[in-house]
């Protein structure tokens, strides 16, 4: 993950395709394929060059963890992005933290809990989060 200068603001596009790439460990032609799949959007110059900003590659970060860690596909990261945006729930967030082992956030919670300051109490009727995990043995390729 990128190191974050309290100084810096996120959204502003500062790494070339070569440097966001080494950040996140890809190549980049994976970052051009995040792109062509509507997943990222990177910032251009005038000369066309593509420009990440540091939450570009958080959100690179998590297509990775989701595709490599978690069997999920890129149509399958797309309606997740889509969920967590419509709903303004951090569907992500908890999808991390089962796959990192660290539930603190998300287990032992229900859903109905009140959430903590900044974040969204998830609907009950919206969205069953257990169906929202991928299978815990899926068919990985080599």
């Amino acid at each position: 993950m990128a190191y974050r200068r309290p100084d810096r603001d996120p959204t502003q596009p500062v790494y070339v395709i070569s440097v966001a790439a080494t950040l996140v460990s890809a190549h980049p032609r994976t970052l051009r394929i995040y792109e062509d799949e509507g997943l990222v959007c990177p910032a251009r110059t005038p000369t066309n060059i593509r420009l990440y900003s540091e939450s570009d590659i958080r959100r690179i970060s998590w297509i990775r963890h989701l595709t490599r860690e978690r069997g999920v596909n890129l149509a399958g990261v797309r309606i997740l992005f889509e969920l967590e945006e419509r709903l303004g729930t951090r569907i992500l967030e908890a999808l991390y933290a089962e796959g990192t082992g660290d539930g603190s956030k998300s287990r032992g919670r229900s859903r109905s809990a009140e959430s903590e300051p900044g974040e969204h109490p998830a609907d009950e009727d919206a969205i069953d989060h257990d169906q929202l995990a991928p299978d815990p043995n899926p068919t990985r390729r080599t």
